[in-house]
């Protein structure tokens, strides 16, 4: 699919957690990514360079499905998404998507 479309109903927003990676890497934050991904210390990221790497289309739509403003959004959004992917990855290898819809259904 074409860089920065929407999201499908079953939470592929971003392609799943491997695209959302992706995107942080392409923008020069891999270091930060694999540090969430992998078993150290969580790096941190500041909301401008999480709203860059994931575009301005993908935060305008999180940002009207969730009814937050988008400085609003890429504040909470950098704050818990270090943790959110650590959690996702506890092997320090990210999981398939339907592994992940379980640990949100757990």
């Amino acid at each position: 699919a074409p860089a920065g479309t929407g999201a499908s109903a079953d939470g592929g927003l971003l392609g799943g957690l491997g695209g959302l990676l992706d995107k942080l890497k392409d923008a020069g934050h891999g270091n930060v990514a694999d540090s969430w991904v992998g078993t150290g210390q969580n790096q941190p990221i500041n909301p401008g360079d999480l709203g860059s790497a994931l575009g301005p289309a993908v935060i305008r739509e999180i940002a009207q499905r969730t009814g937050m403003n988008e400085q609003e959004l890429l504040q909470q959004l950098s704050t818990a998404l270090p943790g959110i992917v650590d959690k996702l990855t506890p092997n320090g290898q990210i999981p398939q998507n339907h592994q992940v819809a379980s640990a949100f259904n757990s």
